[in-house]
């Protein structure tokens, strides 16, 4: 398996953009019209996604042991679309037409044989990590929505309780979705573990997002959604060791933030915390009260509120980490940076460009990502302050 002939034609499909996976999709389709039940309606998404996932995998496929343990999540998760063994083989038939139709005159034996092995190694990872998954998770939980609150138009917080516990660990995220929606969206707990396995969720409906829609205007307490094992590692605290700490969060990017919080008073490590929560308005602090308490109750933790439009300044965005820059030097910490990709992005820019260090500044991936927190299918913490 040549490691750069693969980039090399990858390279050569991708140019030819949304063309690819619409050709790939309408392949598996007709030739296997049973896989289509495994995807949502809306298959825009879903498009966006198989590139990012490909694109993935071959910029790895030199890198062994980084790659087997992303597939090895990957293929544990899956289970929650219903995906078999069985199916793995129409996917790679399907593959291989849509790569030898974009590589065109550069389709060669060699390659063909390369891609098969490739994809071979993928099916192989990622169908023995479902097999393992199943001996000690199942593939999605039920919880039963107990509370369901609203606290703007477009903002909900809910808490749920799986049938039976969940593990979790502050900053990752879970799969969520709706039994009458078949989509999944990722979102971060807003809490640390709790003894009785509750789960608080804040969600911000999303322009044609049809799971997070549906779980602000069209849930209620009583019903009933479906949960997905957790994902991801680049919000939780291991890699800050005992250091304090400086937590930005825009808008619901305010949830994983809120069970970081609530671990370092878990600890009682003594760490000092700065957390500094931004919003488009000053109406938008839909969970100030929670906020407001957390600070009364832990000396520790000094919290900064940041409007991204000042009545008394108009016309003069507050970017939230030019105002965090401003307030002092915070190098001697590690920073968690939560919200939307426009406040992340400029967070992280701003920051490195006053001297912080990459392994001290902590966030997600930006854009549509098409799985997890470090690759998330949809971007759930979205504050609208830049």
């Amino acid at each position: 398996m040549d490691a750069a002939r693969l980039k090399q034609s990858w390279a050569l499909v991708a140019a030819h953009g949304d063309q690819v996976p619409l050709y790939f999709y309408s392949t598996l389709f007709l030739a296997h019209p049973e896989t289509r039940q495994m995807f949502g309606t809306n298959m825009a998404g879903q498009r966006d996604r198989l590139v990012s996932a490909l694109g993935h995998v071959v910029s790895h496929v030199d890198q062994v042991d980084r790659l087997v343990g992303f597939l090895q999540q990957l293929g544990a998760d899956h289970r929650k679309y219903a995906v078999r063994a069985e199916h793995y083989p129409a996917v790679g038939a399907a593959l291989l037409e849509t790569l030898r139709h974009f590589c065109a005159e550069a389709w060669t034996d060699e390659l063909a044989a390369d891609w098969a092995a490739a994809y071979g190694l993928v099916a192989q990872v990622m169908t023995e990590a479902a097999q393992a998954a199943e001996a000690h998770s199942p593939p999605w939980w039920v919880a039963e929505v107990l509370t369901h609150e609203r606290r703007t138009f477009d903002v909900a917080v809910l808490t749920v309780r799986p049938q039976y516990l969940l593990p979790f660990t502050p900053g990752q995220s879970i799969g969520v979705s709706h039994p009458a929606v078949r989509s999944w969206r990722y979102y971060s707990p807003a809490n640390a573990p709790r003894p009785d396995g509750t789960v608080e969720l804040h969600v911000r409906a999303a322009p044609g997002g049809a799971v997070s829609s549906r779980l602000v205007y069209g849930c209620a307490a009583g019903d009933q959604i479906h949960l997905a094992s957790p994902v991801g590692d680049r919000l939780t605290l291991w890699p800050a060791g005992s250091s304090d700490l400086l937590l930005l969060a825009g808008g619901t990017g305010w949830a994983p933030v809120k069970a970081l919080v609530e671990q370092v008073a878990a600890e009682g490590s003594g760490r000092r915390v700065d957390l500094y929560v931004g919003a488009r308005s000053r109406t938008e602090f839909y969970d100030s009260e929670a906020i407001d308490k957390l600070a009364a109750t832990h000396p520790w933790l000094r919290v900064s509120y940041v409007a991204g439009s000042d009545p008394a300044r108009p016309g003069e965005p507050v970017r939230l980490a030019d105002r965090v820059l401003a307030d002092g030097d915070w190098r001697s910490r590690h920073v968690y940076v939560c919200g939307s990709d426009e406040l992340v992005s400029h967070s992280v820019a701003a920051l490195t460009g006053a001297g912080y260090q990459p392994g001290q500044v902590h966030h997600e991936g930006f854009g549509k990502h098409w799985y997890g927190p470090t690759w998330r299918t949809v971007t759930t913490p979205d504050g609208g302050i830049q």
